[in-house]
């Protein structure tokens, strides 16, 4: 290491089955005492709370990593100490054992001859710079380290891992079949261990769910306990047999049991790390002294792995959504009554069975407050104006009833036309309605009706929830009928509608009760005030209607006779019956047609 460098940067792979990773600082030259830092990361370089062993203090100055990350890169970093000056020169070795063959250890890595393995160094203040100096020859010039004795110890072994079969079914739905499964045996001697894949980010938005069923009549009378370990990039099989956590000082993972009094057992993870997830299943005897190995019990476990969109598909209270953020798709429970948590279990906040009444029925009976406008239309022969409020106060109702959440619900059919007819119907009381008040010839107006419906259809289909759906067609008729008043004002040359009567006790209530009523709806209304807030727009906007909705008209009719002039003329009087002859003249009756 020059003088101007502070530091080198070296990453070696880990492949599978690789029980230990020992890294090794040697020939340490240049300075007096080996005033070296030996930082090992794995995945990422180093940083200042990572694993670090002080060369100065420990002779031979080494790391030992158990149950490394399989599949993975480890970074080593040497780092001078602050106020050292000078050329140091060393050497690092790397050294794997492969689990599979605890006997066997893999040849150290030596940084400056493996291809795979570059150095790199960093300036004092953190740069990259290229370039480092290679590392002494040994002694004689030619022979590497000898590499450390490697221990053979069971807790070395690793042991099989069965893979798992892949079924996708959906989005976010996942099903992993074990071969030969899928209940499986679990040994008394050693563990079972299997593995799961998870895809990058088409796995990661959903929940990896696990369950372990035991099969309580294979366990033969004895008291034993299915332990299962889930962790992520590497299984954990080493350490004592008898220990029954799943982690260590540089792993942690989830632990599961069964046994013969509790026999099921459910793990659920929401957005899982994506990679490989291994399980490993152990078997041990409860004594009186903990637990222990079994003798000659192998246990029988049904085992199941799934992924799902979200836990038990939300609930009664929730509703399962898939969501895009950022490219990145995921689905999320959205909780309704006050309820929380990943699967809405969480009652903490739940509103009551009464609270869940009253404002489903707040909701429902408010629309009665449609009745009194209905009666007015039907007076004031605005038959269909009528037929709209009767459809909007009908699907309204049911569909509130339909929407609420929790267990105060009644359908009549399915949810999603209810809430088309609702809207529907709303828009259209307010096109109506406004398109009467305009008071235009009657083929305009039917024409203007049935051309609303369609488009406002169409506007709800592209979609329902959107402010200007009701903003929009409200002030397009209110268009529509200030051009018709306009124009009526003109040719009468007379303000219309004419009495101030019409405009102080019907009109101005009117619009101020329906512009109350769009205030609260866009800048009010929240879910938390919904069922209250709501129930007052279905007041206000019913109310509005019978105030705006205009009288009935006037009959055009048609001009009657004209009045007959007096003066100058002359009647004929012609007897029918004496014009056929078919009575008598002395008899006959006064029954003349009179002409003149």
């Amino acid at each position: 290491m020059a003088p101007h460098n502070r530091s080198c940067l070296y990453k070696v792979f880990v492949p599978s089955y690789t029980s230990r990773v020992l890294v090794e600082v040697l020939r340490c030259r240049g300075v007096e005492g080996c005033p070296l830092w030996l930082r090992v990361r794995a995945k990422a370089p180093p940083l200042h709370n990572s694993t670090a062993l002080d060369c100065r203090e420990h002779t031979p100055c080494q790391l030992v990593l158990d149950l490394p990350f399989w599949q993975h890169w480890y970074y080593v970093l040497v780092e001078k100490h602050p106020g050292v000056l000078g050329t140091v020169s060393f050497q690092v070795t790397v050294q794997l054992t492969d689990c599979s063959r605890p006997s066997l250890a893999r040849p150290p890595f030596l940084p400056s001859s493996a291809s795979m393995n570059m150095p790199h160094s960093f300036g004092a203040l953190g740069g990259l710079a290229l370039g480092d100096s290679p590392p002494p020859a040994s002694p004689n010039g030619t022979k590497h380290p000898d590499p450390i004795p490697t221990a053979s110890s069971a807790g070395e072994r690793c042991w099989p891992v069965r893979p798992t079969l892949r079924n996708e079914l959906d989005t976010f739905s996942v099903h992993f079949y074990i071969f030969f499964g899928p209940n499986v045996s679990v040994p008394p001697d050693r563990p079972a261990v299997f593995v799961i894949n998870l895809l990058p980010v088409l796995d990661s938005g959903g929940v990896l769910n696990l369950e372990l069923r035991l099969n309580v009549s294979s366990l033969c009378g004895e008291n034993v306990t299915v332990f299962g370990c889930l962790n992520h990039e590497v299984p954990l099989t080493s350490g004592d047999n008898t220990s029954v956590t799943c982690e260590t000082e540089s792993l942690a993972g989830f632990l599961l049991s069964v046994n013969a009094t509790a026999s099921l057992s459910r793990l659920r993870i929401p957005y899982p790390q994506t990679g490989s997830w291994y399980l490993s299943l152990r078997s041990l005897c409860a004594t009186d002294h903990g637990f222990e190995p079994c003798t000659n019990v192998t246990a029988e476990v049904y085992l199941r792995a799934y992924l799902s969109p979200c836990i038990n598909d939300c609930g009664i209270y929730g509703q399962c959504k898939l969501l895009r953020t950022n490219n990145y798709l995921y689905a999320a429970c959205e909780c309704k009554a006050g309820w929380n948590g990943w699967g809405c279990t969480d009652n903490a906040e739940a509103f009551s069975y009464g609270f869940q009444l009253l404002s489903t029925l707040l909701l429902c009976l408010s629309n009665v407050m449609f009745v009194p406008p209905v009666a007015i239309a039907v007076r004031s022969h605005y038959l269909m104006e009528a037929a709209v409020y009767i459809f909007t106060m009908f699907f309204s109702t049911f569909y509130h009833a339909c929407d609420q959440p929790g267990i105060v619900v009644f359908c009549i059919m399915e949810y999603d036309v209810l809430q088309f007819c609702d809207f529907l119907g709303s828009l259209m009381s307010v096109w109506v309605t406004v398109i009467a008040m305009a008071r235009l010839q009657p083929v305009v107006k039917q024409v203007l009706y049935l051309l609303g419906a369609m488009l406002l259809s169409m506007a709800l289909q592209m979609d329902r929830h959107g402010l200007w759906n009701l903003l929009g067609p409200s002030l397009f008729a209110l268009g529509i009928m200030a051009i018709a008043w306009t124009a009526r004002t003109i040719r009468r040359r007379h303000c219309y509608p004419p009495t101030w009567k019409r405009w102080a006790f019907y009109l101005c209530p009117g619009a101020l009760i329906a512009a109350a009523a769009v205030l609260l709806y866009a800048f009010v209304e929240t879910e938390e005030n919904y069922f209250y807030i709501h129930s007052i727009w279905h007041l206000l906007i019913a109310g509005s209607v019978g105030f705006l909705l205009p009288p009935r008209a006037k009959p055009s009719g048609r001009l009657g006779p004209l009045p007959r002039r007096k003066g100058c003329g002359y009647q004929l009087c012609v007897n029918e019956q004496e014009e056929l002859g078919l009575v008598d003249p002395a008899v006959a009756s006064i029954n003349s047609i009179c002409t003149s």
